[in-house]
């Protein structure tokens, strides 16, 4: 099963500025662990580049990702090209 999500990091931007990334990744993993119903989510390297890609502080508003279920029960995401 695949799906697209638009996922808004604007509550991530409320935290410290030296915990963005780490908060909006946690965020991430959620977003998609409630909408897929996993609890096994895994990040792909490009997504993780793109949240990294302007530094620690400053994050992208949203990210636009697409969400596929692995053979093992969990779900990997990816960029939506």
């Amino acid at each position: 099963m695949e799906r697209v999500f638009v996922i808004p990091l604007r509550e991530v931007k409320k935290a410290p500025k030296s915990k963005r990334v780490q908060k909006a990744v946690k965020y991430i993993q959620g977003y998609v662990s409630k909408h897929m119903k996993s609890e096994d989510v895994k990040l792909s390297d490009a997504v993780n580049k793109l949240i990294w890609e302007r530094g620690i502080r400053k994050l992208p508003s949203r990210i636009e990702v697409k969400a596929s279920t692995t053979e093992d029960g969990g779900v990997l995401v990816n960029l939506v090209e």
